[in-house]
């Protein structure tokens, strides 16, 4: 039995493919391209506006936004759609395909932080830092803990819902919350990242923290980083 040669329509025939059959390879086929991956985690907790993803991607130009979003598009890993009235503006979402890959985007993260290069005092988005929550929190950590956390981040909402020793983090809103953050991502991941203290961004008035105090208090230590990979040797 012989196998026939299957083509496939390529979507854009200017970019360079692996043309293997392994499935890694072809993951990166559709999202090897730079920024490509940090496109969809910004997605990852709903539909955003270009203006948006660029404000929290610094470094991206319009035109390698617009080319990572078309690309993407055409792969079928996310759409463009029209928000119904108020609203009437254009979004990016991920596809319920695109979606499946939050557990293996966790995964990926999880494993680079081992890395020596790995300087979590860099910037976060809102979104990556929720997102890093669900990646490093320690299940053992976790245990105990029932709580509904609210983040004031800028301009976005979220809340992280923390059971069985499990965090959940979405876009919600801030009502019936048992403790809030309000600070920017970065302030916020020093103090869970970084090891700074609470008190210390309060005082520097980067970080507002209301509601159970203990909780906050113990939220911050449940995100150990993982030790780092031998660095490789000098010269």
């Amino acid at each position: 039995m012989s196998l026939e040669k299957i083509t496939f329509k390529k979507n854009d025939s200017s970019r360079r493919r692996y043309e293997d059959a392994c499935g890694t390879a072809h993951a990166m086929d559709l999202v090897g391209e730079r920024w490509a991956l940090l496109v969809m985690r910004e997605l990852m907790l709903g539909p955003k506006r270009f203006s948006d993803l660029r404000a929290d991607l610094p470094g991206i130009s319009a035109n390698v936004l617009t080319q990572r979003l078309e690309g993407l598009e055409a792969s079928g890993i996310l759409v463009r759609r029209q928000l119904p009235p108020p609203a009437a503006i254009q979004v990016y979402e991920l596809t319920e395909w695109g979606y499946q890959s939050r557990p293996i985007m966790g995964a990926l993260g999880r494993w680079a932080t081992r890395s020596p290069g790995h300087d979590p005092t860099r910037h976060f988005s809102a979104v990556s830092l929720m997102l890093s929550f669900q990646a490093m929190g320690q299940p053992a950590l976790l245990a105990g803990i029932a709580a509904r956390i609210g983040f004031e981040l800028g301009r976005e909402t979220f809340v992280a819902t923390i059971r069985e020793g499990a965090i959940s983090p979405a876009r919600d809103s801030l009502e019936a919350t048992d403790l809030l953050f309000r600070g920017e991502p970065r302030a916020i991941a020093a103090a869970v990242y970084g090891g700074v203290p609470l008190a210390a961004l309060e005082a520097e008035g980067a970080l507002v923290i209301a509601g159970d105090r203990a909780l906050a208090e113990r939220f911050v230590q449940c995100f150990p980083l993982p030790p780092k990979a031998p660095a490789p040797p000098a010269g």
